[in-house]
């Protein structure tokens, strides 16, 4: 088995950050690029409903301004050891950009944490990580955060 790419998706939550050493362990033992990768949700394109409003356009630079300063702090102590990592920011919906960011890069291996949602939050948002486990075509290491 030859693990060259990983990549790890992060929405800054707990979860995530209880899941990044599990990715930046596997990206320094395999000697692998890491891509750490978040996916600002698309109110628009998961709805299909155009939203031509100024406000939501600057709404969604904001975001991706915020996103793009958070994702180069995320784990930043941790992720001193690497040499090889890349940032990505987009928009859409979590889990098809994960999906397709693999694809497009040749990812070998996602590594994510969930969140362990129950009940009706679970039925309106769904898993992302979920939904990548059973599309992706590569393996998915999840890592649920301890039990508190």
């Amino acid at each position: 088995m030859e693990i060259k790419r990983i990549l790890f998706p992060t929405d800054f939550s707990d979860g995530a950050l209880n899941a990044l050493p599990y990715a930046l362990d596997m990206a320094k033992s395999y000697g692998a690029k890491l891509y750490l990768l978040h996916v600002i949700y698309d109110i628009a394109t998961s709805s299909g409903l155009h939203i031509p409003h100024i406000s939501v356009d600057e709404m969604y630079k904001e975001l991706d301004a915020s996103a793009r300063k958070e994702i180069e702090r995320f784990g930043l102590e941790q992720r001193r050891v690497l040499k090889d990592v890349e940032h990505a920011v987009i928009r859409g919906v979590p889990y098809e950009e994960i999906l397709k960011f693999a694809q497009e890069k040749n990812i070998d291996l996602i590594v994510m944490g969930t969140h362990g949602r129950k009940g009706l939050d679970r039925v309106l948002f769904g898993s992302t990580a979920e939904r990548v486990v059973r599309n992706a075509s590569c393996p998915v290491l999840t890592v649920r955060e301890p039990k508190k």
